[in-house]
């Protein structure tokens, strides 16, 4: 018995080196968010959303590995480390934090290992070097979503704008991106202020922004942090309009801010205004379908355009996997590079927040259709027709 079983193993180790490829051959996918921390209004939705991730990928079981980086950098890479080379996963998705997405590129890069980006920056993706040529992303950049933003300025009179942001990489992008549109579009930033994540107080900041006088405030920030600025705008008698990024767009937002957040004005992801949407809009099918699916949950409330950033991901690996696996198996380097290459090639994938369309040049793939403005009206998202 004891030999019949050795020859057995023997048999399966051997057919699997014939074939080259390994006798398991689950995909694995670790999937990083901030579920915990200053940023747990983000990543607390895409934690929900793995229970509704796709259980196969072209006729191989995929396993996911969920790990919270509590919003901190330095977790992120060490979750990263772990994924990679314990786990032996054929890619990660996430994290959901600019600063945390930019850690891993090297990381990516050194080992050959595909990452597919819930944060907002270009940066993680631009340009496609050979660092970042391993890394995608499913959130529209801020340089698109800056895009909107000016257009209903310039459409509304503003020609002179505030700036307040996270002091990291995320406020630095909308920075560049905010205020390169704003110059060629004949509006000035007159006072420009950074906090951190975890500040409780902008006042200082906020009495300099409103002492320059702008026609309106642009906020460059993310989840519940980014009510701060807006309730001390409030609460110091500010009436100008006020702009935030879509990194605001969570069911959060609207919770803390209260009234002190009524009438803001921000570009959004389709799906965070699907119902609205005209009949004709790409995004709109896929959006529903995601808002069902999402807000069945237990206790999900309503929908996250955050959690839509992963099923997004999850759309675009559904394209890509199947020509990945004509080439290798996965748990291998081979596999891992032939995911790359698959991701790149992605064409007309219809999901909540557009149309994704990769190239060697661009590792967004989204267009003008996957970005809307929305405003804040009696505590819900309306869309700005």
């Amino acid at each position: 018995m004891q030999l019949q079983r050795k020859t057995l193993i023997a048999l399966a180790i051997g057919s699997a080196l014939l074939s080259g490829f390994p006798a398991k051959a689950d995909l694995t996918v670790g999937v990083i968010v901030s579920a915990t921390g200053p940023a747990a209004s983000v990543g607390v939705t895409q934690q929900r959303t793995v229970q509704i991730l796709p259980k196969e990928f072209g006729g191989e079981k995929v396993n996911w590995i969920l790990l919270d980086d509590a919003s901190d950098t330095t977790t992120a890479v060490k979750h990263a480390r772990k994924l990679i080379g314990e786990d032996k996963v054929d890619i990660i998705v996430g994290p959901s934090l600019t600063p945390n997405s930019l850690a891993l590129l090297d990381q990516l890069s050194e080992t050959g290992t595909p990452m597919l980006s819930l944060a907002g920056s270009g940066a993680i993706v631009e340009p496609v070097d050979e660092k970042r040529r391993w890394a995608f992303k499913t959130p529209q950049s801020d340089g698109q979503m800056a895009q909107a933003i000016v257009q209903h300025m310039a459409s509304h009179g503003v020609r002179s704008v505030g700036f307040i942001s996270f002091n990291d990489a995320y406020g630095e992008g909308w920075a560049k991106s905010l205020g390169a549109l704003a110059e060629r579009n004949g509006i000035k930033i007159v006072a420009s202020e950074r906090f951190q994540r975890t500040d409780t107080s902008v006042t200082g900041q906020i009495l300099r922004l409103i002492g320059a006088n702008p026609d309106a405030v642009f906020v460059a920030a993310s989840g519940t942090p980014a009510v701060l600025p807006q309730a001390t705008l409030a609460e110091r008698g500010f009436k100008k309009p006020v702009y935030q990024t879509h990194g605001i767009a969570n069911n959060d937002f609207l919770r803390v801010g209260g009234k002190n957040v009524e009438g803001t004005l921000l570009p959004a992801g389709p799906v965070l205004v699907a119902e609205q949407l005209p009949d004709g809009h790409p995004a709109k099918a896929p959006a529903l379908e995601f808002v069902r699916l999402y807000e069945a949950l237990p206790n999900a409330g309503m929908r996250s355009t955050f959690a839509a950033y992963l099923w997004d991901a999850a759309l675009i690996l559904k394209a890509a996997v199947p020509n990945a696996l004509k080439t290798a198996r996965p748990g291998t380097p081979e596999f891992r590079k032939a995911l790359r290459d698959s991701i790149e090639e992605v064409k007309d994938v219809v999901a909540t927040n557009g149309v994704y369309t990769m190239s060697p040049t661009d590792h967004l793939g989204l267009d003008e259709r996957s970005r809307v403005m929305v405003r804040i009206e009696s505590g819900t998202w309306r869309l700005v027709r």
